[in-house]
C-alpha cells in the first residue's frame, strides 16, 4: 500500500492527481444538482459535452502514469535515470490519454444523434409579439421566442393587418401578438396574421 501511495504522491503521477481531484469534486457538485454537466462549455466535439473528455483525459492520464511510475520506482534507483525513466512515463500517460478519449469520444458522437442547426423555418407556427406601430404587406417587425427561450426580432409582413391598435382581436398594432404561419426566403421576413390567444386551446389549460 506504501508503494501505491509513493508513486500516487510521486511526480509524474501526483500532477494529475490534483487535477483528478478538481474532476471528482466538479462532478460530486452535478451529483448534487450544484453544476451542470456542461456547465462549463457548450458542446465542442461533436454534440458531446467538453467536461466528459475532459475528465476521461484526466483519469486515464492519471491511472496510466501511476501504472507507469510503480515499476519504474521498483526497478529504477532514485537519481538522474529514475527523473528521466518518470519524464518518459509522463510523455506516456498523456499519449494514452489522448488516445482514449479520442476512441471514446468517437464512439460517443456515434451514440449522440445529429441535431440540424438552427432555422428560421423554426418559427413558423410560432406567435409573435409586434414591436412596429403597424404591419403592412410592405413593413413590419416582430419579437418571437424560440424553443430554447432566446428571443429574435424578425421582419414581418401582413396584406391585410386590420385597424392597429394595441389589445383589438384581430388588429396587428404595436404589442399585439401574430401567428407566424410562412416564410418568404426571397424577401427574408415572415407572413403573419392577427392572433387571438383566447381562441388557443391550450390557454385555457
Amino acid at each position: 500500500m506504501s508503494e501505491f501511495f509513493d508513486a500516487a504522491l510521486g511526480f509524474p503521477a501526483v500532477l494529475f492527481g490534483a487535477a483528478l481531484l478538481v474532476v471528482i469534486g466538479f462532478w460530486l457538485l452535478v451529483v448534487v444538482g450544484a453544476a451542470e454537466h456542461d456547465a462549463f462549455s457548450s458542446h465542442l466535439t461533436g454534440g458531446v459535452p467538453v467536461t466528459v473528455p475532459v475528465s476521461v483525459l484526466v483519469a486515464t492520464a492519471w491511472f496510466a502514469s501511476l501504472a507507469g511510475s510503480v515499476p519504474v520506482r521498483r526497478s529504477v534507483e532514485p537519481g538522474g535515470a529514475r527523473t528521466l525513466w518518470s519524464g518518459v512515463v509522463l510523455v506516456g500517460a498523456v499519449l494514452i490519454a489522448w488516445g482514449v478519449t479520442r476512441l471514446l469520444v468517437r464512439r460517443l458522437r456515434d451514440l449522440v444523434p445529429e441535431q440540424a442547426p438552427p432555422s428560421r423555418l423554426d418559427f413558423i407556427g410560432l406567435t409573435c409579439t409586434i414591436r412596429t406601430g403597424s404591419v403592412s404587406a410592405d413593413f413590419g417587425q416582430a419579437e418571437v421566442a424560440a424553443a430554447d427561450g432566446s428571443t429574435a426580432l424578425v421582419q414581418v409582413r401582413c396584406p391585410d393587418p386590420g385597424p392597429a391598435g394595441e389589445g383589438e382581436a384581430g388588429a396587428l398594432g404595436a404589442g399585439s401578438t401574430g401567428l407566424l404561419y410562412a416564410f418568404d426566403a426571397e424577401g427574408e421576413f415572415f407572413w403573419v396574421a392577427p392572433y387571438d390567444p383566447a381562441l388557443d386551446p391550450r390557454s385555457a389549460a
